[in-house]
């Protein structure tokens, strides 16, 4: 059975995902499609609008055939990690290809770029320092530094988020040395990051939630997103009685700030720059999350970078903790399978490279600490006794089956 993987967050799953899980298989011939997705907290620094379990219930439900779940220590952290972690995973997974969408469209752009940065790579790096000292962030700094390398070729556009990931995906997969075949689809219509829906039918999961958070009703989304998801997000409201948005948190995440000395601070990861004095400094004169990040937002410190150093403050992650740990996943966690799915790991599951965990209980080793840790904070965003309930589900729930 031919598998083709998907990297994904699924925040929700809409009908731009469906569309790509489609042309995805198609383009890939694939029998089956595998997901990497990220577990309660997201690439951006932020938490997932429905736990993981009604996310993977919405991919199995669209198409979906295995939804194993990204490690924390991947999930939440710049486009490099984010790809090394999954990549990992599917490759792990013995997955034939992996499709993106991307701007581009076109994956031998793709290619070309990484050859040619992997061989200008010492006059890139030192580009992009050059930029750093003028106070930007790394991804524009990276932005900026390719755009001034001249070339005959043609080389990818860096100023475009999913060009960036894809980028990353591609460059993972040379350095991992992967049998794993790249291959993109041009995206349809909304851009990543729009706030507004694009057309009639394909909106981007940014304006879904906006949407969502606004009006608390989904009639306003419908024609966006699958029915099954439609479905399963009031089904989430009427069972857990809220989303999850930053502001849930802000309460813990302030206490943290200010019970925690500089010192404590700088001990978790991505704290540095002295960035610990100016979070506590905001705490102290903040009633909301938003009030504080705008605050804290520097050039340098963009907004997403500033959400995943929150996120790693509320979960108390470490640099220790993380030392040694971000090339590649060590674990394969099911959340969840169809019937193809079933068969696909029943068939191949002993050419896994790595072991398959689909009871948490069952497994012993630390290195899955970090998702514990994650899932117990994720639970703090529900009034208590709807987070215990959602936290129980982290040990007691098999992996979701559909038939």
């Amino acid at each position: 059975m031919k598998a083709v993987g998907v990297i994904v967050e699924y925040n929700p799953f809409h009908n731009g995902h469906a569309y790509h899980l489609q042309a995805a298989k198609e383009t890939a011939h694939a029998d089956l499609a595998v997901a990497v997705m990220s577990g309660n907290f997201l690439q951006r620094g932020e938490p997932a609008l429905v736990s993981k379990w009604y996310r993977t219930k919405m991919a199995l439900l669209s198409g979906v055939d295995i939804v194993l779940e990204l490690p924390y220590q991947f999930a939440t952290q710049k486009a490099e990690t984010f790809a090394n972690g999954a990549v990992s995973v599917l490759d792990a997974i013995g997955c034939h290809s992996l499709c993106f969408g991307s701007e581009s469209g076109d994956i031998s752009t793709f290619q070309q770029t990484v050859d040619y940065m992997d061989l200008h790579k010492d006059c890139l790096d030192e580009k992009i320092k050059m930029n750093i000292k003028t106070g930007v962030s790394f991804p524009k700094a990276l932005s900026l530094s390719f755009q001034s390398m001249s070339s005959t070729e043609t080389l990818l556009s860096l100023d475009k988020p999913n060009n960036i990931l894809g980028f990353h995906y591609v460059k993972a997969l040379k350095r991992q040395k992967s049998s794993i075949v790249p291959l993109t689809i041009k995206r349809k219509n909304a851009n990543y990051h729009d706030e507004h829906f694009a057309t009639e039918t394909i909106a981007s999961a940014t304006s879904i939630r906006k949407a969502l958070f606004t009006s608390k009703d989904n009639n306003t989304i419908e024609q966006y997103v699958p029915d099954t998801t439609s479905a399963l997000l009031k089904e989430y409201l009427n069972e857990y009685g809220s989303f999850h948005e930053w502001e849930n948190y802000w309460s813990f995440l302030r206490f943290r700030l200010l019970h925690s000395s500089p010192e404590e601070l700088r001990e978790i990861y991505e704290v540095e720059e002295g960035i610990e004095n100016r979070l506590i400094a905001a705490a102290l004169e903040s009633s909301t999350f938003k009030e504080f990040m705008e605050k804290v937002k520097t050039k340098r410190y963009t907004w997403t970078r500033l959400q995943r150093i929150c996120v790693h403050i509320l979960t108390n992650t470490k640099k220790a903790e993380m030392s040694g740990t971000l090339e590649k996943a060590s674990y394969l966690r099911l959340l969840g399978m169809t019937k193809r799915g079933k068969e696909y790991l029943n068939k191949n599951k002993s050419q896994f490279k790595l072991p398959l965990i689909s009871k948490l209980s069952a497994y012993k080793e630390n290195d899955i600490s970090l998702d514990i840790k994650a899932s117990r904070v994720y639970s703090f965003g529900l009034a208590q006794q709807y987070g215990n309930i959602l936290l129980q589900q982290e040990f007691k729930q098999p992996p979701i089956f559909v038939q």
